[in-house]
C-alpha cells in the first residue's frame, strides 16, 4: 500500500495531479469518496453548462421567426432536460475513469484522513478503514454550498446547487439569493424554462465580482427576461407553510418586502472540505478554513500539499488544474514558474456571457492606475447582428504610459471563448498595440477585441 504520491479528491485538480504524476513516472493513486471528476463534472461547471444549452435551444426556438424559420411552440421538458445534463456529467467522468486506466493510477473508493508519517487512512461504504502511505501527499478535498443560518438548506424548499440540476419538475416560482457566477447562471436557466424567478444579492450590484457596466448589462438583459432583480438586498428569513415558501425579504431601502415562492435556491457560496480531514493531528496549518501553502502548494509540514479551493485564491476549475501542475512539477524535481493570480480568467455562462480578467476600472482606480479605457459594443458588430444577439461589449483597460493591457471585460455571446487570447497576451507581456496589430479574422467576434484597443490607443495619444 506504498506510494510515491497519492492524491485526495478526484476534481479538476485532483484527477489533473494523480494523471501527471503517473506521467512522470511516479506510483500514484487518488481517492475519491464520491464520483470521478469531483463537483465541478458532476455537479458544477459541466451539468450545468448543459442545462444552460438547453435552455439557449429553447429561447432559439422562442424566437425561430427572427430567423425565418417556422417551428411549432416549444416548451420546456425540465426532466428531459435534467436527464441530458446528468448524462453529460456521467460521459465526462467516464472519461475521467480512462484516463485513470490509461495512466495507471490505482482509484482508491472511500473517505480519507490524514496521519502523521506521510500516512492517510481511507474508510470504505462498508467502514472498513485501510492504511496507505506515500512520500507524497496532496489534499484537494474542494468545497461544498455554503449553508447560511437563516437559510437552512432540507433539499426540498430551501435547496443548493446540487438539488438546482436534477428539480423533479418546474417550479412556479423561485427566489434564488446570491448573484455570483452559481446564482447568476441557475436565475437564468429558470427564468428561461418558465419559471417566476426573483433574484436576491446582498451587495450594490449582481456579479460583484465584476467590473460594474458588465454588472449592469446583465441586470438589464435578466430584467428584460422577466426576471425581478433586488440589490443591496437580503434575506432574513423563511417561514414554509405547506409547499409555499414565504421569502421575507429587507430590500435597499429597508423595506420589508414578502415573496412567495415554490422553491429558494441559496447560492451564497461555498465552504471547504476540511473537517474530519485530520489537518490537526497531523500538524498542517490552515487559516480562514483553507490551508496554508508557498508557492508551490507544499504544506507547513513536509511531504503535505494542497491545492484547489481548500486553499486561498480563485474557486476555479481552472485554477485548480494550473495549481495541480505546477504542485507536482515541483514534487517530480522540476522548476515551474509559480501562478500569476493577477492574471486568471473569469467567466459566466448566461446569455449574454461574460469573460473578465485583470483589473476592473474600481480595482485600477483603487490602485491609482492612470488608464484610459477602450470600448466597442457589439451592436457594431457584423457578426453578432448576424446572430441575432447584439447585447454586450467588449472594455479593455491601458496603461496610458506603459501601454498595457491591465484589464478585459467582455459581454456578449461567445465572450467565454475569446477571453483566453488576452489572457495570454498579458501572461506574455505583450502590449496593447501588439495584440491591436495582430490581424483578427472576420467576420468575427474578436474583431472587437481589436476594435476596443484601437479606441484606447486614439486615447493614449
Amino acid at each position: 500500500m506504498n506510494y510515491d504520491l497519492i492524491v485526495i479528491g478526484s476534481g479538476p485538480g485532483g484527477y489533473v495531479a494523480a494523471v501527471k504524476s503517473a506521467q512522470k513516472g511516479m506510483k500514484t493513486a487518488v481517492v475519491e469518496r464520491e464520483n470521478l471528476g469531483g463537483i465541478c463534472l458532476n455537479w458544477g461547471c459541466i451539468p450545468t453548462k448543459a442545462l444552460l444549452k438547453s435552455a439557449q435551444v429553447l429561447n432559439y426556438m422562442g424566437h425561430a421567426a427572427n430567423y425565418g424559420v417556422v417551428a411549432q411552440p416549444a416548451e420546456a421538458d425540465i426532466t428531459a432536460m435534467v436527464e441530458r445534463s446528468r448524462g453529460v456529467a456521467s460521459t465526462m467522468s467516464k472519461g475521467v475513469e480512462f484516463l485513470m486506466k490509461k495512466n495507471n493510477v490505482d482509484v482508491i473508493k472511500g473517505t480519507a484522513k490524514v496521519k502523521p508519517g506521510h500516512k492517510i487512512d481511507v474508510v470504505d461504504a462498508e467502514g472498513n478503514v485501510t492504511e496507505y502511505e506515500a512520500n507524497h501527499i496532496i489534499i484537494a478535498t474542494g468545497a461544498r454550498s455554503r449553508v447560511m443560518p437563516n437559510l437552512p438548506q432540507d433539499g426540498k424548499h430551501i435547496i443548493g446547487y446540487r438539488e438546482a440540476m436534477t428539480l423533479p419538475q418546474k417550479p412556479q416560482r423561485m427566489v434564488v439569493v446570491g448573484s455570483g457566477a452559481i446564482g447568476s447562471e441557475f436565475a437564468f436557466f429558470y427564468q428561461s424554462i418558465g419559471v417566476e424567478v426573483t433574484l436576491v444579492e446582498f451587495m450594490p450590484t449582481i456579479l460583484p465580482n465584476e467590473d460594474e457596466e458588465t454588472s449592469a448589462t446583465i441586470a438589464r438583459c435578466f430584467k428584460k427576461m422577466g426576471m425581478k432583480v433586488m440589490m443591496s438586498s437580503s434575506v432574513e428569513q423563511v417561514d414554509i407553510e405547506g409547499d409555499v415558501c414565504h421569502v421575507h425579504i429587507k430590500d435597499k431601502k429597508g423595506a420589508d418586502v414578502l415573496v412567495d415562492c415554490d422553491v429558494v435556491l441559496s447560492a451564497v457560496g461555498v465552504v471547504t472540505n476540511l473537517e474530519n480531514l485530520g489537518l490537526e493531528e497531523t500538524g498542517i496549518a490552515f487559516e480562514r478554513g483553507k490551508i496554508t501553502v508557498d508557492d508551490y502548494y507544499c504544506t507547513n509540514v513536509p511531504g503535505y500539499y494542497a491545492i484547489g479551493d481548500v486553499v486561498h485564491g480563485p474557486a476555479l476549475a481552472h485554477v485548480a488544474e494550473a495549481e495541480a501542475k505546477c504542485c507536482v512539477e515541483k514534487i517530480a524535481g522540476g522548476n515551474p514558474s509559480p501562478i500569476n493570480y493577477a492574471n486568471i480568467p473569469g467567466c459566466t455562462y448566461t446569455t449574454p456571457e461574460v469573460a473578465s480578467v485583470g483589473l476592473s476600472e474600481k480595482k485600477a482606480q483603487e490602485a491609482g492606475k492612470d488608464y484610459v479605457v477602450g470600448k466597442f459594443f457589439f451592436k457594431a458588430s457584423g457578426k453578432a447582428t448576424a446572430a441575432g444577439n447584439t447585447d454586450g461589449f467588449v472594455k479593455v483597460l491601458v496603461d496610458k504610459q506603459s501601454d498595457e493591457i491591465l484589464g478585459a471585460h467582455l459581454c456578449g455571446d461567445n465572450v467565454t471563448e475569446m477571453i483566453a487570447g488576452i489572457v495570454s497576451a498579458r501572461q506574455n507581456g505583450l502590449t496593447a498595440t501588439q495584440v491591436m496589430e495582430s490581424i483578427h479574422p472576420h467576420p468575427t467576434m474578436c474583431e472587437g477585441i481589436m476594435e476596443a484597443l484601437e479606441e484606447a490607443e486614439m486615447l493614449r495619444k
